[in-house]
């Protein structure tokens, strides 16, 4: 849960980005420098030489026409064309969206464009007709995908782009069920070889010194075990599932310096919900191999999220990318024995090892696979949260959804102080109310803060219990757990 702090100044005049082309990355406050582009987005874009497709015949080398397609976020026009025959043509794409898009064929060809720019290249159509897709991650299951016939015929060729869009294995997929049929989509099946889970430290981290604080983010794609069995290539920032809990206070500055390396799939981008800038200000992308500064002042306190804003930012959250920023008043929060940060988040699970299913996330009524704290399933029931009775414990709660609300509650006990989105309930007040459960929406948070009143277990859930079956469980721990006789 260590944030790295940066002590030294970080500036780039907006010459600089202006000069290097990435005025169109943000505005004003927004600086941008290609850090180590990779070859894949450096070298200009040229279309793989097509390959015969399987069942089809390989027509002349004759150019029939050129097919214009234009690539918005997220989306093709057109994205579905008929050609009057089979043959070879001339594929023109041009990227009017903000961030890279690339259009790949059932036989291979693929033509990449950075936002803003065209490129070209030759496909042979079949007689079967042909479908494409944009192979970022998360694009094609958004709407980036497509279908050329020829005379009303379906492609028989073009079973690994399918393959691709619905997120199972390509080779299965192409060559039938030689080894067993495609991975399952919806119920994917445990892997008794994933490795075991990294436990994420809940306590909550000390107020940053100061009142000017530089903080680097990098947004690292990484397989990550989010359940005994079960493996995803997340997105994250700094490595963890939630991002790293930063923790400052009115009035303070925080600089964050946000990096994209250079092996990174797909842009990034990041919103400090406890900030107030223009979303086409700081919020902007970044491509692989690039960083940006994104500077705001803390003006209120509260418990706020942070998360990825990229496009589908569906997808980029239910991968991973959130976080929890802690606000305290100026003055600070009272002191107690014990304080922890839980994020509650949602797993759509895709394949073993690839990202998550964004088809799931996008379901009008949302149905995670895992709903947890922290990133992991049951962790905290795994490795209950120690506390000695008697003592005040605070938690600090965010739900990052991205779709499910939040009943936190921790069974046994009574909130005697909560405030949730600015409102307050206040410790011994007229009346003596307390709160048995604290509703969060998506991106809402709350402090709350209890006393356990004897040794034990206490389980902490979301009152929603058909997913505390899914892994929102865990145990706050008084004592040595054994109640006294």
């Amino acid at each position: 849960m260590k944030t790295h702090i940066q002590h030294r100044m970080y500036a780039v005049t907006g010459l600089l980005a202006l000069s290097l082309g990435l005025a169109g990355c943000g505005g004003r406050g927004n600086y941008v420098t290609n850090l180590n582009q990779p070859a894949a987005l450096s070298q200009p874009a040229v279309a793989a030489a097509p390959q015969q497709a399987e069942g089809t015949t390989l027509l002349s080398n004759e150019v029939l026409g050129t097919l214009e397609f234009r690539a918005f976020d997220l989306g093709y026009k057109p994205n579905k064309l008929e050609v009057e025959k089979a043959g070879r043509y001339s594929i023109k794409l041009v990227n009017e969206g903000v961030m890279p898009h690339d259009i790949v064929f059932g036989d291979g060809t693929k033509i990449y464009a950075d936002a803003g720019q065209t490129a070209q290249g030759e496909v042979v159509i079949s007689a079967a007709g042909a479908k494409f897709i944009c192979s970022v991650p998360g694009h094609a299951a958004a709407g980036m995908k497509g279908e050329i016939t020829v005379k009303g015929a379906t492609s028989a060729a073009d079973k690994i782009i399918e393959a691709a869009a619905a997120g199972t294995d390509k080779a299965t997929a192409a060559h039938g069920d030689d080894h067993g049929g495609p991975l399952p989509t919806g119920d994917v099946a445990e892997d008794p070889n994933a490795p075991p889970y990294e436990l994420f430290d809940a306590a909550a981290p000390a107020l940053l010194e100061g009142s000017v604080h530089d903080i680097t983010l990098e947004t690292i794609e990484k397989p990550m075990t989010v359940a005994p069995g079960f493996v995803q290539q997340v997105w994250t920032f700094n490595g963890t599932v939630p991002g790293p809990v930063i923790r400052v206070k009115v009035g303070d500055t925080v600089r964050i310096r946000l990096k994209n390396p250079a092996n990174s799939t797909v842009p990034h981008s990041v919103d400090f919900h406890s900030s107030q800038v223009a979303w086409n200000d700081e919020m902007t992308n970044i491509n692989p191999g690039e960083e940006k500064i994104y500077e705001w002042k803390a003006d209120y306190a509260g418990v706020w999220m942070y998360h990825c804003g990229t496009a589908p930012a569906l997808h980029h959250i239910a991968n991973g990318m959130y976080g929890m920023v802690i606000v305290e008043p100026k003055e600070g929060l009272p002191p107690v024995d014990k304080e922890f940060a839980i994020v509650q988040g949602e797993w759509y699970l895709g394949p073993q090892g690839e990202v998550s299913s964004l088809e799931k996330a996008a379901a009008a009524a949302p149905a995670p696979d895992l709903v947890v704290f922290n990133g992991v399933a049951n962790q905290y029931k795994d490795h209950p949260l120690q506390v000695g009775t008697g003592e005040r414990v605070r938690f600090f709660v965010l739900n990052a959804g991205p779709s499910v609300d939040s009943s936190f509650h921790i069974v046994g006990t009574i909130f005697d102080t909560v405030i949730k989105e600015g409102v307050v309930l206040s410790r011994n007040n007229p009346g003596n109310y307390g709160s048995q459960a604290v509703d969060l929406a998506p991106a809402q948070g709350a402090i709350i803060e209890l006393t356990t009143a004897e040794d034990g277990k206490y389980p902490i859930v979301t009152h929603a219990f058909n997913f505390v079956g899914r892994g929102a469980l865990g145990l706050l721990q008084a004592g040595d757990g054994e109640p006294q006789k």
